[in-house]
């Protein structure tokens, strides 16, 4: 008995939705095209015979990675200033975010329950914490470095209130988001009967978004680490600025070993990661 495709037309396509997926894929084209042009983006250099030669010769540099005892010393103390840095940093963004989550958030909001509209200072009080989100971490942290070596000085210092002010605004706007979106029936409850914003969020919003909170935090936390090593290039202290000087002194053993370093921290945020999601889970 001969077996036929049912359902299916000779001239009917497998992928309904192919048209829309091919014209999509078209305007992609369309938009990406003069934005590679402003970008000058050349990928084809990297195989030219002097790139290839260049390449070539930075890489054999880094074959030995330098272990030398006096310097995984000072690999350890500069390591130990980054984590610091990027530490000391996102505590402090933290102090900033959580009020102002407490101000954006609609849903630890007591005016939302009634139906009613809130009084004019109280809108204009979020929108003005809002926007100061928005200022935040409109300016990149390398940015806010740069300004603050100006002001305090070569130093972690610097790198510590970059991240700050930039960790603030990305936090305080994730946080937010992630609350919103989450079941607010114990917030409803916790407010409807009087319960202050700071008790709703503790008792009633966290438990529900804990987890996503830790895993978002513990990224950031991951995202200071590397930020922390870029503002060593503009004289933040740590690994980034041992690097540069490594860089300068085409040194690729020692560039290698820092390497090696990036990834065992990154790798090690990742764990840290992990294991306060399983915990709260």
């Amino acid at each position: 008995m001969p077996v036929t495709t049912t359902g299916l037309q000779p001239s009917q396509h497998p992928d309904p939705a192919w048209r829309g997926r091919v014209m999509g894929t078209i305007i992609a084209l369309v938009l990406l095209w003069p934005m590679l042009v402003a970008s000058e983006f050349k990928p084809w250099l990297l195989l030219d015979a002097q790139s290839l030669r260049a390449t070539g010769r930075f890489l054999a540099d880094f074959a030995p990675p330098a272990h030398s005892a006096e310097f995984l010393q000072l690999m350890l103390t500069a390591t130990w200033q980054t984590v610091a840095m990027a530490t000391a940093g996102l505590t402090l963004a933290l102090l900033g975010a959580i009020p102002l989550t407490l101000l954006v958030t609609q849903s630890l909001s007591i005016s939302r329950l009634g139906g009613g509209r809130m009084r004019p200072a109280g809108l204009l009080l979020r929108h003005a914490a809002r926007w100061l989100l928005v200022l935040l971490r409109s300016v990149p942290e390398l940015v806010w470095a740069l300004l603050f070596v100006r002001i305090v000085g070569l130093g972690p210092t610097a790198g510590v209130l970059a991240i700050a002010l930039t960790y603030c605004g990305m936090l305080g706007k994730v946080y937010a988001e992630i609350l919103e979106s989450s079941d607010a029936h114990a917030c409803d409850s916790l407010l409807k009967n009087g319960s202050g914003r700071l008790n709703a969020l503790l008792y009633g919003a966290l438990p529900e978004a804990a987890s996503e909170l830790v895993s978002y935090t513990t990224y950031r936390w991951e995202c200071a680490i590397r930020g922390s090593v870029i503002m060593g290039f503009v004289g933040a202290g740590g690994l980034g600025q041992r690097m540069d000087e490594s860089m300068k002194m085409l040194a690729g053993g020692e560039v290698a070993t820092m390497l090696i370093i990036f990834v065992l921290l990154v790798a090690c945020a990742d764990l840290v990661s992990t294991f306060l999601r399983q915990r709260l889970g």
